[in-house]
């Protein structure tokens, strides 16, 4: 069954920032056919309230998202303070925007597309599809205020 957003709620800007400036992978949860919720990591774009990975068009999570596009996602880090977004999106497929995407995606995470990685990655560019979560619900968290006296000396800015 197919579940398609109604509106796009906006991230504040300091949220935003957060997720521009956050070079972790997304965690998304999807259902699988069995009903079962299945959890994966994947790097991410956040561009205009949308994030946008990339993965094969045969990979299991693709074929899930096509039975049921609705699925939740989470961008935080694991080292304090905590802080972070999460919420749950309406996912769609695009394999016209994969190639794309993965370009982007390898220059965010890796730097580039020299190394071997990317060049692995790159040599099946064209079996890629564009994942484009459009969130329909979101909360964000952030303990830095609260766990400041309890940390080394850090510059980080808060996101609520």
């Amino acid at each position: 069954m197919l579940f398609f957003a109604l509106f796009l709620p906006m991230f504040t800007p300091a949220v935003a920032q957060f997720l521009q400036e956050t070079v972790i992978p997304l965690r998304l949860s999807c259902l699988t056919p069995s009903g079962w919720p299945m959890v994966l990591s994947l790097w991410y774009l956040h561009e205009n309230g949308r994030f946008y990975c990339a993965t094969s068009q045969k990979a299991k999570v693709a074929r899930y998202l096509r039975q049921n596009n609705r699925c939740a996602f989470e961008v935080a880090g694991d080292q304090p303070p905590y802080k972070g977004v999460r919420g749950q999106a309406i996912a769609t497929l695009d394999p016209q925007r994969g190639p794309e995407i993965l370009a982007r995606l390898l220059q965010r995470y890796l730097g580039g597309t020299d190394s071997p990685l990317a060049q692995q990655l790159l040599a099946r560019q064209e079996q890629e599809v564009a994942i484009i979560l459009e969130p329909t619900n979101h909360f964000t968290w952030d303990f830095t205020a609260r766990m400041r006296d309890s940390l080394p000396q850090t510059t980080a800015t808060s996101i609520n």
